[in-house]
């Protein structure tokens, strides 16, 4: 990528990018710096001008996915917020991975668990949509590793939409974060080269490793690019300079190998028809030895452990990914747009061996489940100009989704020598039971352009899903038979935004989205009919008012949203999930703002603003159970750049949270330690060399638990052991060092 002068043409409109039903949402995008510069921001889609002038009319050539047809972001009622590719190797480069780039970046997004696991790592207070070039990577049976799927040297872009929408279907009740892959270039061959590392520098463990290499070219009608990332990780250690414990719970990235192999070409059939191809295989798993050793375990009992080596385990933590994707774009079709894609998913994750009291708490068995996932489906979409200023979108979404998982149950004589340092497999059974969903979708968007400075949005969207569920544990009197049954969501989206010459816009809008059933949970152990117990969809209702600024120096976006439901799932003390009848709404403010200072100088940050409630039994709305409420959090930062390096220092605050848990019928009222950390980035751009990135993450060394770990305990403790044992520490200072080249 050139870092110098450059002209913006309007992106590609993927099939990815045109099946979304919610009111279309846009950028908040900023001006260049008034030097030959690139500043970029998280709010923009940059490019670099002589003067504003030729700025501006570059930025209404852009489009973000939201749109069926190029347009102007002004003109969309909402708000998406992007990070380019410039930011991701930059943070790439720096040590991050994608949920902690995200969490620090994107206003309304939680800070990121720093495990495996994104768990709680909500968008406006609830869960996110996770997708790679409009697939979906989540499903009906959540394993919150999303995120956990693509290495961030085959990311072109991230597109953030924020709120509950109908986009593709389940789970965006927070709002859908698409991931665009890279796409192949015309010529070459071209050659693109990533190293990396990070450490902390407290010995030979605390050290990470990245390397990757990719390779594209080809004709102007049909170009490719393979390429192969690899990633390995250390030992993490905290602000104290002691090792951390793994995560059991969710399971963490410490001592894990990563390898994403991923292709991709693009074909242009005719004048007005492409054909995009995707393969991708992903394999991110722990390959280390050591381990949690529990001194006292033949006894029962899992205080006082520690962290040793020699540490062997028949089923260790492991994601595995196959993805394949086809987009075809014919740009008239009988008169009209049309767009058609076919994906493939299947995916494979294991979990930690955890520790369960038996035998009426007086032993310990440790078990770890492994759970498979296939989904694939198909989707398309029309969209037809009725007249100049009328459009209107219809199409049909299917997908058809199989789940089946189980256990390994390992030698308790064998662990309690061990101190649980040796786990060979005793037996396996099941852990959940297997079903399949047959889902179909209909929709339709009406696109109303009323004056050229005023559009009205609106549209809808049913969807009807088959769920088949497995007979499980037959045999015990907590089983079932299986059986069959179905649940429908209708959702609703309407949009106005009002857009003027002064550079101001608001918007307004109300949206839908539904969070897809835990099917395998819920009806785990289940002691009732399936087929007169019907799992539904989890409505959220939304409506947001927004307004944005663009001038020469300022760039700055704010939006006001109140979302709020009546069902929800629910988890107990026993890792037991339900869906209950829950009123539950979130509320709050989500902003950006940068201002651009003389030629070099830029300043500005983020914030959130959250609550979430729930409705209690006195007919009173309390603050939610802390083990899923959003923390408000805040960012600031400065920037000094040129055209060939830049330095970037960025301050990350997280506010405490405190519930009223004893008011919703728990024992006692539960606590979240905010924190505040530091980070520093600097990049040195050289003609003929590539770039160099230096980064330092938790400046000041902070010691601090993670959000995740405070939440785990508070999950786990002290049924499944001591509060220390699930406390996930963060990480402590961190040194890294990049280089990036196209050759």
């Amino acid at each position: 990528m050139s870092y110098r002068n450059h002209a913006v043409a309007p992106l590609t409109v993927m099939m990815s990018t045109a099946l979304l039903l919610a009111p279309l949402t846009a950028v908040a995008e900023a001006p260049s710096s008034p030097a030959s510069t690139t500043i970029t921001t998280i709010t923009t889609i940059t490019t670099t001008a002589d003067s504003f002038s030729d700025t501006l009319e570059s930025q209404e050539e852009m489009v973000v996915v939201g749109s069926r047809s190029p347009a102007s972001p002004d003109q969309i009622p909402g708000a998406v917020w992007l990070i380019d590719r410039e930011q991701i190797e930059s943070r790439a480069q720096a040590g991050e991975d994608i949920k902690t780039m995200l969490g620090k970046l994107i206003p309304g997004l939680d800070f990121a668990p720093e495990g495996r696991t994104e768990y709680g790592q909500n968008l406006r207070g609830r869960s996110p949509q996770i997708l790679i070039d409009g697939v979906s990577m989540t499903s009906s049976r959540g394993l919150s590793r999303q995120f956990d799927s693509i290495d961030l040297f085959n990311i072109e872009r991230v597109e953030v939409l924020s709120g509950a929408n109908s986009l593709y279907g389940g789970n965006a009740t927070g709002g859908t974060i698409n991931i665009v892959t890279k796409t192949p270039e015309a010529g070459g061959p071209h050659f693109e080269t990533r190293v990396g590392v990070t450490s902390g520098l407290n010995n030979h463990r605390d050290f990470d490793r990245r390397v990757a290499q990719s390779v594209s070219g080809g004709s102007e009608r049909v170009r490719g690019r393979l390429s192969v990332a690899y990633e390995e990780n250390g030992r993490f250690y905290d602000g104290d300079n002691r090792e951390i414990f793994p995560d059991l719970a969710q399971t963490d990235l410490q001592d894990n190998r990563a390898v994403d192999i991923l292709g991709r070409v693009d074909i242009d059939l005719a004048e007005d028809q492409s054909l995009s191809l995707l393969a991708q295989h992903y394999d991110s798993g722990f390959e280390g030895d050591r381990g949690v050793r529990f001194p006292e375990l033949a006894e029962g009992s899992l205080d006082n452990a520690d962290i040793r080596g020699h540490y062997d385990a028949d089923r260790d933590p492991r994601t595995r990914r196959k993805l394949y994707n086809a987009n075809y774009h014919h740009a008239d079709l009988l008169g009209q747009d049309f767009y058609f894609q076919a994906y493939y998913r299947e995916e494979d994750s294991t979990f930690s061996p955890f520790p369960y009291y038996v035998d009426d708490n007086t032993a310990v068995e440790f078990r770890a489940s492994e759970q498979r996932t296939d989904l694939g489906g198909a989707r398309a979409l029309f969209v037809a100009a009725l007249r100049d200023d009328l459009e209107l979108t219809y199409g049909l979404d299917y997908y058809h989704e199989r789940f089946n998982s189980d256990q390994a149950f390992f030698e308790r004589d064998t662990a309690d020598a061990t101190g649980g340092l040796r786990l060979a497999t005793d037996r396996t059974g099941p852990r959940y039971p297997g079903y399949s969903v047959d889902g179909i979708a209909g929709y339709a968007q009406l696109e109303w352009q009323a004056t050229e400075r005023l559009k009205v949005q609106g549209g809808v969207r049913q969807e009807h899903a088959e769920v088949d569920v497995d007979a499980f544990n037959n045999d015990t009197p907590d089983g079932n038979s299986g059986g069959r049954n179905s649940y429908s969501n209708t959702l609703y989206n309407l949009g106005v935004v009002q857009e003027y010459d002064s550079g101001h816009r608001f918007w307004s809008n109300y949206s839908q989205g539904f969070e897809l059933p835990n099917i395998g949970a819920v009806y785990n152990n289940a002691q009732f009919d399936i087929g007169d117990n019907a799992v539904e969809g989890i409505k959220t209702d939304q409506v947001e008012l927004g307004w944005g600024y663009r001038s020469r120096t300022w760039n700055s976006q704010v939006a006001l949203y109140y979302a709020w439901s009546d069902r929800a799932l629910d988890n107990d003390r026993q890792l037991g999930t339900s869906i209950i009848d829950d009123k539950r709404r979130d509320y709050g403010l989500e902003a950006a703002t940068s201002r651009y200072i003389g030629d070099h100088w830029e300043v500005g940050g983020t914030a959130h603003l959250t609550r979430s409630e729930q409705l209690g039994d006195d007919g009173d709305w309390h603050r939610r159970d802390a083990r899923y409420a959003s923390l408000s959090s805040a960012t600031a930062f400065v920037e000094w750049a040129d055209s060939d390096r830049s330095l970037r220092l960025q301050g990350n605050h997280a506010f405490d949270l405190s519930d009223d848990a004893s008011e919703l019928g728990a024992s006692s009222d539960n606590e979240i330690d905010g924190v505040t950390t530091f980070d520093l980035i600097a990049r040195q751009r050289t003609d003929g060399y590539g770039t160099f990135t230096a980064g330092i993450d938790n400046l000041l060394d902070k010691k601090y638990a993670t959000v995740w770990g405070q939440r785990a305990a508070i999950f786990y403790a002290p049924v499944y052991g001591p509060e220390e044992l699930y406390e996930f520490q963060g990480r402590g200072r961190t040194f890294s060092l990049g280089w990036n080249m196209n050759w």
